[in-house]
């Protein structure tokens, strides 16, 4: 079975639920989506299904001979599954896949914030304000030791690029599921600017 599908972020909005609580929602456009390739253990070594999200222009020709008369997708994405005996190639995949009270689990590229300070970067708390300092206020600080090690351990928290990194928030809830818009609410922020690509899949037990 089937457990995600690819989508585009629309952005954020609110909903009132029955009891008048109002909820912070994020929109995604999600799918339709279609299987473009099945693999399977005896083949590949493991079971997942390929699916194709967004229209395409062009595609280059090994893409053409992937896809066949399967049409042209933008995006190609690939969901491991336990189980690919009711998948198969064509086969259209909506938001009727998720209900109200789901859990998921939404991939996306963060917004690139550029190169950015250690305060904005990791949050650090800067330096005093007064009593002498100068030009010290959002400086990092020390970043190690004298001559043992003499060096700057790896992995040290500096400034640097900030942003434009794939990242997973969990176990967001299902607000709504609209077949008839493709069009997914799920409480909470998920990553990415408006318009950019999600995958949306179901929350495993344990996460």
């Amino acid at each position: 079975m089937i457990s995600g599908l690819i989508g585009r972020k629309i952005g954020m909005t609110q909903v009132f639920t029955e009891d008048g609580t109002m909820e912070a929602v994020t929109a995604i456009e999600a799918g339709p989506c279609t299987v473009t390739q099945v693999k399977t253990a005896d083949k590949e070594g493991y079971n997942a299904v390929q699916i194709g999200f967004g229209e395409a222009k062009y595609i280059s020709a090994p893409e053409q001979g992937h896809l066949g008369k399967l049409g042209s997708f933008k995006h190609l994405r690939e969901f491991r599954v336990k189980d690919t005996a009711d998948v198969e190639l064509g086969y259209r995949v909506d938001v009727s896949l998720f209900q109200p009270g789901d859990l998921v689990d939404v991939s996306g590229i963060s917004k690139g914030r550029g190169f950015a300070g250690t305060v904005k970067r990791h949050h650090f708390a800067g330096g005093p304000k007064t009593h002498g300092q100068s030009d010290r206020h959002r400086a990092p600080g020390s970043i190690g030791a004298g001559t043992d090690p003499g060096r700057v351990l790896k992995g040290q928290k500096m400034a640097g690029h900030m942003g434009d990194q794939r990242v997973t928030v969990k176990r967001l809830k299902v607000v709504k599921a609209d077949p008839d818009r493709n069009l997914l609410l799920v409480r909470g922020a998920v990553p990415g600017a408006k318009n950019s690509l999600v995958e949306v899949r179901k929350s495993e037990a344990g996460d």
